[in-house]
């Protein structure tokens, strides 16, 4: 860096999202609350957990170009713009971008399974990330203020020159020195970043969370937890049993709530300790008032809330 870093900010809660991927579904662990952790768990589909497995991988920090996040330069990004701009790849670009990534021949274990079935892939990491925000969300929206302040803490430290000791004090895994920008990261490497003006990107995710891109040629992004986040890291909000109760009944509300993520009507019945017949017929009623969807696997009925379950459910989640 050959003179006084001119810094703006991003508010892209896609960053958010992945961060929080990485950290409940990948294993790349960096602070995330546990409540935090199985309630993202448990509300991912099964395609997005098999999608998001090859980044858990020990050992491996390269992933392909197509889950490079969209650059938060010049606009804001949106999680929905993120999980759009997944759909519209083509599938053999995920092929050309691992052998980009591991070259020509046989693909590390980890990604032969995605590289088998590419489209299937993209959808799958696509709907993780759609189901992670969904559980999210609501924290964004209650980090506002956080975010307003952070928006005014970046104004002042550029207005009056103080960029430097900002970008020190963004996170314990940032240093910045007479050295430059050090940044922890597994695999060390060194970059020039001339007069590219820095974007930070605040994020609500695990106090180690740090992202950072140095390949765009007019700026470097670095995307980090926003002060203050801890004070919201509150146990993930659950729907109000006793009124969701008393408008669908006890056993009807149960089973909605027990489907974080899709399950199989006996793995219903095993968990909530319920007679097969019994489950049937409520998830028949659950089916008829559009809330669930029963798909049949094999031998298996999978069983996943719908869009409008999803709705009704936040109308009852305690403040």
């Amino acid at each position: 860096m050959t003179s006084t870093p001119q810094l703006s900010i991003s508010i892209s809660p896609h960053l958010t999202a992945l961060a929080v991927i990485a950290d409940a579904l990948a294993g790349r662990r960096r602070g995330l609350p546990e409540p935090w952790r199985a309630a993202v768990g448990s509300r991912v589909g099964r395609p997005g957990h098999q999608a998001v497995r090859p980044l858990a991988a020990p050992g491996y920090s390269v992933v392909p170009d197509s889950l490079v996040p969209l650059t938060p330069v010049g606009a804001d990004v949106s999680v929905e713009a993120q999980v759009s701009a997944l759909h519209e790849l083509p599938p053999d670009r995920l092929i050309t971008d691992l052998e980009q990534a591991f070259g020509p021949g046989t693909l590390p274990a980890h990604w032969r399974s995605a590289a088998e079935r590419p489209a299937s892939w993209f959808h799958g990491y696509a709907g993780a990330l759609a189901d992670v925000w969904s559980t999210v969300e609501p924290l964004w929206k209650r980090a506002r203020a956080l975010l307003d302040r952070e928006v005014r803490r970046v104004g002042v430290a550029s207005v009056r020159g103080g960029p430097e000791l900002l970008l020190g004090a963004l996170n314990q895994r940032i240093v910045h020195g007479g050295s430059g920008l050090l940044i922890a990261d597994v695999e060390a490497s060194a970059y020039d970043l001339g007069d590219r003006r820095i974007v930070l990107v605040p994020m609500l995710a695990g106090k180690d969370a740090v992202i950072v891109s140095l390949d765009n040629e007019e700026a470097v992004w670095i995307a980090y937890p926003v002060p203050g986040a801890e004070t919201l890291w509150s146990r993930p909000a659950e729907p109000a049993h006793d009124e969701l109760s008393a408008l669908m009944g006890p056993v009807r509300a149960g089973l909605l709530c027990a489907i974080g993520r899709p399950m199989t009507m006996s793995m219903l019945a095993a968990d909530l300790k319920i007679a097969p017949s019994s489950i049937t017929y409520h998830c028949d009623r659950l089916r008829a008032a559009r809330l669930i969807t029963r798909e049949r696997r094999g031998r298996e009925v999978w069983v996943g809330r719908t869009h409008r379950a999803e709705e009704l459910l936040e109308l009852f989640r305690r403040s």
